[in-house]
C-alpha cells in the first residue's frame, strides 16, 4: 500500500465545534429544548442581546460555583443551611417530604404550609438504579426521628414511582411512631408537583389524610 492509499483509508479528522455550534449544543441541556429551539436561542442571544448573553454566562458560572445543597433539607442554598431551615417562624414539628427543590418551591408558593422540608432529590425507581441510598433514606429517618418532628407529610408526585416512594417511606416512618400523612388527591394523578397550580396544591395540603397501611 503506498502513502496515497494509506491516506485515503484514514478517517477524516473531526473538526472542532465552532463557538456558535458549542453554544447551541450547550443550550440543548435545558429541559424541552430541541435542536431548532437551541439554535434559535443561540442566534437570538448573539444577534439581539449580547449583553444578556454575557450576563447569563456570568450568572451560570456564579451559580454553579456558589450554589449547593442545604446540609439539613437538601434544597439549594449558598450557605450551610437554607433560609427555611434557619427561620424561627417555621413549625419544626411538621416535616414535608418532597422529591425536588422545584417541588419545595411549588408548595411554598401556596402559602398554605409553615413547617420544614426534606428534599429526597429523587424517587424510588429500581429500574433506573434509584434505591433507598440514592434518596438519602438514612438522613430522612434520622431527621424525622429527632424527637421534634411529630408529623411527616409525604408530598411526592402522584406517578407510579412517587406513589411507591410514599408507600415505602410511610411504612418505615409509622413503624417509628410518627404520624404520617399524604397530600390529598387534589393533585391530578400522574402529575409533577412543580406543574400544579397553587390553588390545587393548597387544597391538597389542607385535605391531607393518614397514609393507608
Amino acid at each position: 500500500m503506498n502513502a496515497r492509499d494509506a491516506a485515503a483509508r484514514r478517517p477524516p479528522a473531526t473538526e472542532p465545534l465552532s463557538s456558535l455550534d458549542e453554544l447551541t449544543a450547550s443550550l440543548r441541556c435545558l429541559p424541552g429544548v430541541g435542536p431548532r429551539a437551541a439554535q434559535r436561542m443561540a442566534l437570538h442571544l448573539l444577534q439581539h442581546d449580547r449583553d444578556g448573553a454575557a450576563r447569563l454566562a456570568r450568572a451560570l458560572e456564579g451559580a454553579v460555583r456558589a450554589v449547593h445543597h442545604c446540609e439539613r433539607c437538601n434544597t439549594f442554598t449558598e450557605g450551610q443551611l437554607c433560609h427555611l431551615c434557619q427561620s424561627a417562624k417555621r413549625d419544626p414539628a411538621l416535616l414535608c417530604v418532597v422529591e425536588t427543590p422545584a417541588d419545595l418551591l411549588s408548595i411554598e408558593q401556596t402559602q398554605a404550609y409553615a413547617g420544614l422540608y426534606f428534599v429526597l432529590l429523587g424517587r424510588l425507581s429500581p429500574l433506573d438504579g434509584v434505591g433507598p441510598k440514592e434518596i438519602r433514606l438514612e438522613r430522612l429517618l434520622a431527621r424525622a426521628g429527632d424527637g421534634v418532628v411529630r408529623e411527616v407529610i409525604l408530598a411526592t408526585s402522584f406517578t407510579h414511582e412517587g406513589e411507591a416512594t410514599a408507600h415505602y417511606l410511610g411504612q418505615l416512618l409509622t413503624a417509628r411512631g410518627l404520624a404520617v400523612t399524604r397530600v390529598a388527591r387534589g393533585v391530578p394523578i400522574g402529575s409533577e408537583l412543580e406543574y400544579v397550580d397553587a390553588g390545587t396544591l393548597a387544597q391538597a395540603l389542607r385535605e391531607r389524610r393518614p397514609l393507608d397501611r
